[in-house]
Formats: structure tokens, C-alpha cells, sequence
């Protein structure tokens, strides 16, 4: 996390409040440096930068980046890089990192102008979705790969199949949604989610190969049974992921961080001054819940987030019931969209009926 500062105050933000804490360049170095201690021979180390709004930090950025290339070089190792970005700061150092072929760049743009400006303000209150379509409008105009991440609230739900159709006709083709874990949603929003996931996951059969949609895409592979390694799964946890604060307190999740409360009940021991490597937490293994045992989903389903399910349940070893309703949504959609002559396989729903979700 490379600050604290945006110049946006968006509704659903869950990184806490906004103020100048830029990571100071010693701290980012020696979080550098000990990443690729912990990375075997041959091996990479996948960089993220996070904030915030990263961007604001762009000259400390490509500083880092270039300390990262020297380091793989020496290591005999390899450098990723990966930003989400607001794609509202444009200055050149901003499009210098945004163009950088060797970096994984996400902008976050909700769907269509006006779902997205009713969230997404500057601190003067105006919407930001004009700056941001025009960022991509460029970047995608030079060819720039581009993926978009859209928040998911209950109000946007219906919204959802014409904010995709916008980003498509852009000219966007890769598309990450998120559901907004921190907010109340009840059992008629997961209704209307499922009905949102079915119609989301017709436009995204219709338009593959050439688009990709995280939700049908990872469903997809887990109903194939693809096989699927612990690099592959989103979120390690402080097993193969470490979140570094500007502060240089560490966390197994980057959303986790928050205004880097030294009380946190899931921040890790230590400093990032302190120690060779990150190999010296012991995370301990996610345990199925009962329902989660006896679902028939249980080994195609992707509820192992242990970040997603503390933010829901306080716990990092239980999904909540729109976690799992997700999870069996996604997967109904999938099997209808690409097996339309056969009827959908039953799922059991293990969860009772609740007035909310939380």
C-alpha cells in the first residue's frame, strides 16, 4: 500500500480515511528486497501496488519498479507488476507506469456514467466517470490491455447487464466484478443478484472467446475441473501474499489494511525492517464448515477467500450466505449459458432462508 491519500471519496471505500502517509522509499526497498528473498530460484515475485489512489505516487512507483528489474537481474529471478487505478490522475509519470507493458493495469469504472458517478466523487462531491472514460478511451485506443473493475451494490444490481454492455462497446474485454462485502445485503438482494449473474452470464457467452468475465471465467474452469494450484487462487493470505502498510506493518491482505490500526485483529507480527524473508508466518489451513462440506459445489466453489469471509462473518474460515448463494449462482449460469440443450444440475441450498445477509 503505497499510501492513504486519493483524490476521490467514494461511497464504498473500505481502506478508511484519507491522509497524506506516503510510504517512505527505505520501506518500499526493503519490502522489495525481502519479497525476493522469499522467492525460490527461477521463481517470481508478483508486485501490487495499492493505495489509495497508487497513481498519486507514480515517480515513487517507477522508482520502485526499476529498483525491482535490477534486483530480479541480480536474483536470477523475475519481476511482475500489477495497479488498480481510479484512472483519474493522468500526469507523465501516471501514463508512464499506466503504459508500461510489463505492468497488469485494472481502472475502476462501474459500468455506466451514471451508476458509477452516484459512488464515485471527487472530495468536491462531482462525479468522476467523464476523467475515467477518457483515460481508457486512450489507453485502449493504443492498444493498452485494460481490466475493469466493477463494484456490485444492491441498489446497481439491475444496471449490471447495461453496465457491461457499455464497457463492451468501449472496447473493453476483460471485466472483474466485485460485490460490495461491507455493505447490508437481504435475502430480496440476493435475489435480484442471481437474476443479474443469470442475464451477465448470457452477454458474456455471446461474447466469448474475445471477453473474459472473472466470475463465469473461474467458475467455468472449477465445473471443467481444471486443475487449480495455490498460485492460482486470488487471495494466499499471508501465506505467499504479504500486504506491507506505509507504516511497514504487515498484513496478509492488502484490504485488511484499512488506517493501519495497530490493533487489528488479523495483522501480522513484525515489520517489514524486521526479518530475511516473508516465509516465517505460519497461516493455519482453511476448515470447511459443515454446510460447506456436504455442498455439492464444495469443490468447484471459490469461497476460500479468508479476507471476504472475515468482512462477512468475522471469521476467516466461514462464507456468509451471499458468499455461498454467489458461488451457486455463478455456477448454475454457467452450466445454463454452455450446456443450453440440458437441464441445470440441482444444488442444495444448506443455508436457511434469512431476512438479511448482513
Amino acid at each position: 500500500m503505497v499510501n492513504h491519500a486519493c483524490n476521490l471519496r467514494c461511497t464504498y471505500c473500505y481502506t478508511g480515511a484519507k491522509f497524506s502517509s506516503t510510504m517512505p522509499s527505505e520501506i518500499a526497498i526493503a519490502s522489495i528486497n525481502r519479497g525476493f528473498m522469499s522467492v525460490a530460484p527461477g521463481g517470481q515475485l508478483n508486485l501490487s501496488f495499492f493505495g489509495g489512489e497508487p497513481l498519486l505516487e507514480s515517480g515513487r512507483i517507477l522508482d520502485w519498479m526499476a529498483h525491482s528489474r535490477e534486483q530480479a537481474k541480480a536474483s536470477g529471478k523475475t519481476v511482475g507488476f500489477n495497479l488498480t487505478t481510479n484512472g483519474t490522475i493522468t500526469s507523465r509519470e501516471a501514463w508512464l507506469v499506466m503504459t508500461n507493458n510489463e505492468l497488469d493495469l485494472t481502472v475502476s469504472f462501474d459500468g455506466n456514467p451514471e451508476i458509477h458517478d452516484r459512488n464515485r466523487r471527487d472530495v468536491f462531491g462531482r462525479g468522476s466517470s467523464a476523467a475515467v472514460e477518457h483515460t481508457l478511451r486512450q489507453l485502449l485506443e493504443s492498444g493498452r490491455k485494460v481490466r475493469i473493475n466493477v463494484v456490485i451494490r444492491p441498489e446497481s444490481l439491475e444496471q449490471l447487464p447495461n453496465g457491461l454492455i457499455y464497457l463492451h462497446n468501449l472496447g473493453v474485454r476483460s471485466v472483474d466484478l466485485s460485490l460490495d462485502l461491507w455493505t447490508r445485503w437481504t435475502a430480496a438482494d440476493g435475489l435480484r443478484l442471481e437474476k443479474a449473474v443469470a442475464r451477465a452470464a448470457q452477454l458474456w457467452r455471446d461474447w466469448l472467446p474475445e471477453f473474459g468475465l472473472n466470475w463465469f471465467d473461474a467458475k467455468a474452469g472449477d465445473l471443467a475441473h481444471l486443475s487449480k494450484t495455490h498460485e492460482d487462487t486470488r487471495c494466499g493470505f499471508g501465506d505467499g501474499e504479504i500486504a506491507v502498510a506505509p507504516s511497514g506493518r504487515l498484513y496478509p491482505c492488502e484490504r485488511l489494511i484499512g488506517e493501519d490500526r495497530p490493533d487489528h485483529p488479523l495483522r501480522l507480527p513484525g515489520h517489514a525492517f524486521e526479518g530475511r524473508d516473508f516465509l516465517c508466518f505460519e497461516v493455519a489451513p482453511i476448515d470447511d464448515c459443515a454446510a460447506c462440506s456436504s455442498c455439492a459445489l464444495n469443490a468447484a466453489c471459490d469461497s476460500d477467500c479468508r479476507c471476504s469471509n472475515f468482512v462477512r462473518t468475522g471469521n476467516v474460515n466461514r462464507p456468509d450466505g451471499l458468499l455461498c448463494m454467489l458461488n451457486k449462482a455463478t455456477a448454475r449460469a454457467v452450466h445454463e449459458v454452455l450446456d443450453r440443450e440440458q437441464p441445470v444440475f440441482p444444488i442444495q441450498n444448506n443455508y436457511e432462508p434469512k431476512e438479511s445477509y448482513g
